[in-house]
């Protein structure tokens, strides 16, 4: 007798891409999710509905997934195709997108896992209703670059007439000696015009960081919410540039225009170069209860 092949849970995985309260099928139907010949479509969890697709178990083992987190250009599409569908499900109501590789090895075990969150969920889709995530960025010009030091014009050299005799030559060779030290007087100076150098770009940078709060506070008044998140290295491709601000805010969607109007005032008013993006599925603040 031939022993039974392999059942489809066996080979694959519930892949869940986020948590919403509600959407029909056809509103997935369309969705190739991570392209793996199977719908995307939605998951019931009682209350809420988690958008699913089958995938190939062996594709999303530890392993692989290991593999795939080495190679940017597919980690990369993994991405991108994760967010279209998060993006397409949160155009339809409040969304908690979940994080990239979120697996289970069924449907039945993705319900209860999901469900053990259930309260989160709720928590999360009912501050994020109706909002939207803004970005802005605030980089400060370098600070200006200090004059050019005046270099000291050197002393004539002594004229072949000036040694005539063994007693002036000794004494312009001793005077040779010393020519081309610095003497304590040019140390000092130098050290003086390092430290104004530096306390310089100490103001401005101090300046910058107060700029940078003048433009989260303004834009606090038009948020629900407000992240910090981590300011970004300062570029190779852009060594002119210093960002002191990257942060996040959770807005109302009818408040678009007062958010740009928010924005462009404050670059007028404080000279920095402010960049604005959105609108975005709210991920950095559905993390937080």
């Amino acid at each position: 007798m031939t022993a039974p092949g392999p059942t489809l849970q066996e080979h694959t995985a519930t892949y869940v891409f986020a948590v919403c309260a509600h959407i029909d099928h056809h509103a997935l139907a369309t969705l190739p999710g991570l392209g793996e010949n199977s719908p995307v479509r939605p998951l019931s969890l009682g209350a809420l509905t988690a958008v699913v697709q089958h995938v190939e178990a062996a594709r999303f083992s530890e392993d692989a997934w290991r593999e795939r987190l080495s190679d940017q250009g597919e980690l990369e599409r993994c991405a991108r195709a994760h967010h279209h569908v998060v993006s397409a499900v949160a155009a339809r109501g409040a969304t908690v997108p979940l994080p990239l590789a979120t697996l289970y090895r069924s449907d039945e075990r993705a319900r209860q896992g999901l469900r053990q969150d259930a309260e989160r969920f709720h928590t999360v889709l009912r501050r994020i209703e109706g909002r939207v995530e803004w970005g802005v960025k605030v980089y400060a010009a370098p600070p200006p670059r200090p004059a050019a030091a005046q270099t000291p014009t050197p002393s004539p050299s002594p004229s072949p007439s000036s040694s005539s005799s063994p007693s002036s030559s000794s004494s312009s060779s001793s005077a040779g000696a010393g020519r081309g030290r610095p003497s304590s007087g040019d140390g000092r100076a130098y050290l003086d015009r390092k430290r104004g150098i530096q306390k310089r770009r100490e103001q401005h940078h101090d300046e910058a960081l107060r700029a940078a709060e003048t433009v989260d506070t303004a834009m606090r008044t038009v948020a629900a919410a407000s992240r910090h998140l981590r300011t970004h290295v300062q570029e190779p491709l852009e060594p002119r540039r210093t960002q002191v601000l990257n942060a996040a805010y959770l807005v109302d969607e009818k408040r678009y225009d007062d958010v740009a109007r928010t924005v462009r005032a404050l670059r007028r008013s404080t000279g920095m170069d402010i960049e604005m993006s959105g609108p975005w599925v709210p991920y950095s603040f559905v993390g937080e209860v």
